[in-house]
């Protein structure tokens, strides 16, 4: 059945006036000019086709059709700010479903979520892996850790610069290359081929040769000693983005997370 169009806010003025009887004091609480609200309530008995008010020497009083229709709804309010209110909930919610490769998950995200939910004993998560574009809202996501060069047409944050490093066993290793799907070009024969930037860590960890790997990946290996840096960083397209479409990127939890993984 096709909706009625609604004039939601001359009906909201029509609230306010009737309340008070006055339309300065409605004007007060609706922020606007006493003849914005004379506007609005004329402009609704037009649609309408009834007159709402009378101005009588005592002050305004009500039609017997505004009264007949005051009930309805102030209850059709009621039940909008109740629809308001359960919509919020969602956002009030400490449940979080984040999407990201295993590899930044176990070396990068994990650790620091576990901090944040040490501050907040209700809070939830579920991880999802995933190396490739997913779709928000078919899988329910609040937000998104990608390798990439930008947020796209979504909101994003950048968690470091774009820059990758080579690395290889601490105590050294064979001059060859280890190849990952987003390991830039090199010139060297690769002696092992893996699936991700964290197996290619392990790979040069383990001897294999050398790898080039997103710096932020990468740092606590190096800072364990597990392997060693060879060269300087570079200058990378490819970089590590928290991703949200804007209407998830503007949720109060999903701010909080953001800043906390951020800071």
């Amino acid at each position: 059945m096709k909706r009625t169009h609604l004039p939601l806010n001359g009906l909201r003025v029509l609230d306010a006036a009737a309340r008070h009887l006055s339309f300065t004091r409605a004007a007060d609480e609706l922020a606007v000019t006493p003849a914005a609200v004379g506007q609005q309530i004329r402009a609704l008995e037009d649609m309408l086709g009834v007159v709402l008010f009378r101005r009588t020497p005592k002050g305004l009083e009500l039609t017997p059709e505004t009264e007949a229709g005051l009930g309805a709804l102030r209850k059709g309010f009621l039940e909008f700010e109740e629809a308001v209110q359960a919509m919020q909930a969602g956002q009030s919610s400490l449940s979080l479903t984040i999407a990201a490769p295993r590899d930044i998950t176990a070396r990068w995200l994990q650790p620091r979520l576990a901090a944040y939910a040490a501050t907040q004993p209700d809070l939830n998560f579920q991880l999802i892996a995933a190396d490739d574009a997913l779709d928000f809202t078919e899988a329910n996501l609040d937000l998104a850790l990608r390798l990439t060069d930008g947020p796209g047409e979504h909101e994003g944050l950048a968690l470091d610069e774009a820059r990758f490093v080579t690395v290889e066993a601490a105590e050294g290793g064979p001059d060859r290359h280890i190849e990952w799907p987003g390991c830039p070009a090199s010139g060297s024969a690769a002696m092992i081929r893996v699936a991700d930037a964290g197996l290619a860590i392990e790979a040069a960890a383990n001897g294999f040769g050398r790898a080039c790997v997103p710096q932020l990946l990468v740092r606590s290996d190096l800072a364990s000693g597990r392997v060693r840096q060879v060269g300087d960083a570079a200058a990378a397209r490819l970089g590590y983005w928290l991703i949200a479409p804007l209407p998830q990127w503007r949720q109060k939890k999903v701010k909080a997370l953001v800043e906390a993984l951020a800071g």
